[in-house]
């Protein structure tokens, strides 16, 4: 019999939103499956969880450690996979790993918990049922233009996500391509003491951002339904 692999969700800022159910999992499993060792160390120690054997599989290393991580799955250990915060494989590594586990046909189970995507259209209290996720924009300028003048033809309410250096950069590329009035709500810093909800106009938010020299994780939800 192989074991199980567990994909778990850990606190995007706030550690009291880790779940019972994961950090039960996390205690049990045989090891775990992470970004990078030093944060993973970090948040096992924030826990009080026990040491447990630690694999990589972040950008560089998935592919190169998904054998090996089978190997132990079919010898009937148990892992959890983690990132850094919040959801696995939303927006983070482990879509290699999960592909090659299912077709070994190992057990998945995902042990569900924050991500900042939920919170993010909750509290922008856009009166919505339906939207759009298009995730990170590309780096590079003139791609990430093309991409926005394409999301611009979808009229529905937008999801996008940022590094927090490119914060200012997407504000301005937001009131160049949709326009300056588009109403947009910058969901900032979730869960951490400082969270803030910023709602107005794209260029509103664009001179708070540029005043406060704002620099923290954010979500963006742009109202394109007009």
């Amino acid at each position: 019999m192989s074991g199980t692999l567990y994909i778990v969700s850990t606190p995007i800022g706030n550690k009291d939103d880790i779940t019972l159910r994961a950090l039960d999992i996390l205690k049990k499993v045989d090891f775990i499956i992470c970004e990078e060792y030093k944060a993973a160390r970090r948040f096992l120690s924030k826990f009080n969880l026990p040491d447990k054997e630690l694999i990589s599989a972040n950008e560089h290393t998935e592919k190169e450690s998904t054998q090996e991580i089978l190997n132990l799955l079919m010898e009937g250990k148990s892992a959890a996979l983690i990132s850094d915060c919040g959801t696995p494989l939303f927006s983070d590594p482990g879509h290699h790993l999960l592909d090659m586990a299912l077709s070994y046909k190992i057990d998945v189970k995902i042990i569900p918990g924050v991500s900042s995507l939920v919170p993010a259209i909750t509290g922008s209290n856009m009166h919505i049922e339906k939207f759009y996720y298009f995730g990170w924009l590309s780096p590079k300028k003139e791609i990430r233009r093309r991409e926005l003048f394409q999301l611009k033809k979808r009229k529905e309410v937008i999801v996008l996500m940022e590094t927090p250096y490119r914060l200012k950069k997407i504000l301005s590329d937001i009131v160049n391509t949709f326009g300056k009035f588009t109403p947009i709500v910058m969901a900032y810093e979730l869960t951490l003491p400082n969270e803030k909800f910023f709602r107005g106009s794209a260029s509103e938010i664009l001179e708070v951002a540029e005043k406060q020299n704002l620099k923290g994780e954010f979500v963006l939800v742009v109202d394109n339904r007009k």
